[in-house]
């Protein structure tokens, strides 16, 4: 990884059968393709439960789930939240996952992916953005949603209608420029100086 280059971890909330999350991760997947600075890393929820009270003793089979990810976590540069709307916020296995870590999102820039109805998932956006503040971490304003998109995609991801797909891009590009600022200079600043010393 070169100094310009970056570990991007993307965060795949929606854990319920039949959602809609991979098809705008494999959006996302083919738009960081087209760039050379992002080494990226999908943290799909579905794929890995994590345990939901750790005030007991952690099993064997809690260790072991959060060893399939605070490592990658801890690792990475950046986060895109891939997020659905769910009663005007965000799905229970986020903010699980949010809250058995802490130091993992610290003075790190976090991008949201947003989908759902009218509003496009933004409501659970704004509902994250003070949740992600509390951990130390630095929101990135521009974000990518998608309104409605059911049978607006195809099987690899890719949008149906090209003015509507065109527009997504321009919004990823932004985001994603963005967040290569914030991870490449954030990461500077904590190998010079660790956050809070």
């Amino acid at each position: 990884m070169s100094e310009d280059t970056y570990r991007l971890a993307v965060i795949v909330a929606s854990t319920r059968e039949g959602r809609f999350a991979p098809t705008v991760a494999k959006w996302l997947a083919t738009e960081v393709a087209q760039r050379g600075d992002i080494e990226l890393d999908v943290i799909d929820l579905a794929h890995h439960p994590l345990p939901l009270n750790l005030s007991k003793e952690p099993g064997p089979e809690d260790i072991a789930a959060l060893a399939a990810v605070t490592p990658r976590l801890e690792q990475a540069d950046g986060f895109v939240v891939l997020t659905p709307e769910y009663n005007h916020s965000y799905p229970a296995s986020l903010k699980n996952l949010i809250d058995i870590h802490y130091t993992q999102w610290r003075a790190k820039p976090v991008g949201f992916i947003s989908y759902g109805g009218l509003s496009g998932g933004l409501r659970a956006v704004e509902h994250l953005r003070p949740v992600f503040a509390e951990l130390h971490a630095v929101t990135i304003r521009e974000t990518v949603s998608f309104h409605s998109p059911w049978g607006k995609f195809d099987e690899e991801g890719a949008h149906l209608d090209p003015e509507a797909g065109e527009a997504a891009a321009k919004a990823a590009k932004v985001m994603l420029d963005q967040l290569a600022w914030w991870a490449v200079s954030l990461r500077e600043a904590r190998a010079a100086r660790p956050y809070g010393a």
